[in-house]
């Protein structure tokens, strides 16, 4: 079980990016596989070998779980599907250390959705509805969601998918996974 949670840890810091655009305040780095050095940096670094010594030794760098469900999940705003080329690789390539100034917030993150494995596949937000009446729980999966630090303790989400996209896709509840 520890492996689990190992790997979904891991695999969050390693998830998706986002595209940016040159409007946007957030801070934006490439993501080489490397450690990146500097003031709210994004650090991008290969999990899969790591020991439980590694795991002690690098802590300041591993999230837990917990402190990703129930924040927030941002939108850009604009429709970035359907990307092509250089394009959709500045959006897998990037990642971001802040909220940007034209993201909108468009809802919760519920669950993160692991495989069998335990690699992250996605995240399960709730949009839409007011109060949590009329909202509705969708999957979106990794390479459309990019993990944002708020603070030293809690992360958001940000997609390339608008509002309106999201609602438009299939609902999942508790019944979904039975």
């Amino acid at each position: 079980m520890k492996y689990l949670g190992t790997s979904a840890i891991a695999l969050v810091l390693a998830s998706g990016a986002a595209y940016a655009e040159t409007h946007m305040e957030a801070e934006v780095v490439e993501n080489e596989n490397v450690v990146v050095e500097g003031d709210n940096q994004m650090v991008r670094r290969d999990y899969t070998d790591y020991t439980v010594d590694d795991m002690y030794a690098d802590s300041a760098n591993l999230i837990r779980t917990r402190d990703i469900t129930g924040g927030d999940i941002y939108s850009m705003g604009t429709d970035y599907t359907g990307l092509a080329g250089d394009a959709e690789m500045a959006w897998s390539e990037q990642a971001y250390t802040g909220i940007g100034d034209g993201w909108n917030d468009i809802g919760e993150i519920e669950d993160i959705i692991l495989s069998r494995d335990g690699q992250m596949i996605g995240i399960i937000a709730e949009v839409g509805g007011f109060f949590d009446i009329g909202d509705k729980h969708v999957m979106i999966p990794v390479n459309d969601v990019s993990l944002v630090p708020i603070d030293d303790e809690t992360y958001a989400y940000v997609t390339r998918l608008t509002e309106e996209q999201l609602e438009q896709l299939e609902g999942v509840d508790e019944g979904f996974w039975n």
